[in-house]
């Protein structure tokens, strides 16, 4: 089997994206910031399943620094490049998330060039497709690009849209042999295997946890972290996939009230603080003066992207699980694992 560095190991993605390239005999490599983090890790795989395997080897390395890169990849023969810096707040200097998504990608093409690895798999988002737009009812694809232009744009959208189109121009003009393939995520949910996940697990939490009395007007599509991994794993031999980029959704685009309604459906007692409500968006508006996490909701209330996952379906033979499974197993597992109010 083939030798794959996962970047960003110790991360949500990362950690599923380790387990599944173990459970189909790769040998595994994967970079964290720091040493300390090898015991988380370690950590999540035993609550995935998987016992510290010999096959799987650590390398420290930070998307903002040279160092390390040239080691990680060095006999590889396939790169998933799914480490991105991420914030919960709006950052006062959008370059703060910005330079180092797009120069941290440039260093990881770099090192994969330099060390003859056959083909990068990037997750980027739909944050690089589809914002920045006016309101649409035609779904948007792989042809779409998010317009860098709209004052509504946020940072990390931007990271996203910069990196990729960084990563593209890259391997065009300076890449040789490389190929590149991408992935395009929507909201990623699913099984949470310790502390350590993606914004979009903290929607499901606040409303487990009753943090919000009311939720705010805002859509967006979703996916199973089990679903993008095996995407990324598609993506990364599939001859079909050399320099094509795939949008990953499950299936309709849903309201957070449409997930706060699953959760009360389905786990009954265990989501009794779940809010009823949908807040107006005047309120929303109002209390993200105050609470610097509102803030970045605010420009995308009332905003439904859609979104469609054929090329992904029609190419590689992808079949991701339904909505209500991503949002019932994020939910599960963060019971599971005491991460919510008891």
């Amino acid at each position: 089997m083939s030798t794959v560095l996962v970047t960003g190991g110790s991360g949500f993605v990362g950690i599923h994206a380790v387990l599944q390239l173990l459970a189909a005999g790769h040998a595994v490599r994967t970079t964290v910031r720091r040493p300390d983090r090898k015991a988380d890790v370690a950590a999540m795989l035993r609550e995935g399943g998987a016992a510290s395997p010999e096959s799987l080897s650590f390398f420290t390395a930070d998307l903002t620094k040279d160092d390390g890169w040239r080691e990680a990849v060095e006999g590889c023969d396939y790169v998933l490049h799914v480490a991105s810096p991420l914030s919960t707040s709006v950052p006062k200097d959008e370059n703060e998330m910005i330079i180092p998504a797009r120069d941290g990608t440039l260093r990881v093409l770099r090192a994969a060039r330099d060390s003859g690895v056959r083909r990068v798999v990037i997750t980027s988002s739909l944050g690089a497709i589809g914002y920045g737009h006016p309101p649409r009812e035609k779904p948007f694809d792989e042809t779409d690009w998010t317009n860098l232009d709209d004052a509504d744009v946020q940072p990390y959208v931007k990271s996203k849209t910069l990196a990729e189109r960084a990563a593209w121009d890259f391997v065009a003009r300076e890449g040789g042999g490389l190929e590149l393939s991408v992935v395009n995520p929507t909201g990623i949910f699913g099984p949470v295997l310790g502390p350590d996940f993606s914004g979009s697990i903290e929607i499901i939490k606040s409303l487990l946890d009753g943090a919000m009395p009311a939720v705010p007007r805002i859509y967006f599509g979703l996916v199973d972290v089990r679903d993008v991994v095996d995407l990324h794993l598609r993506a990364m031999t599939a001859p079909e996939a050399k320099g094509e980029r795939f949008i990953a959704v499950s299936g309709e685009t849903l309201s957070v009230l449409d997930i706060a309604r699953v959760l009360r459906r389905e786990l009954g007692p265990r989501a009794r603080r779940v809010p009823r409500l949908q807040a107006p968006d005047w309120v929303v508006r109002l209390a993200a003066r105050r609470v610097p996490l509102l803030r970045a909701v605010v420009p995308m209330l009332g905003k439904v992207r859609k979104s469609t996952s054929a090329k992904a379906r029609r190419l590689l033979g992808w079949q991701p699980r339904s909505n209500e499974e991503a949002i019932l197993s994020t939910a599960e597992s963060l019971i599971r694992l005491g991460l919510v109010k008891a």
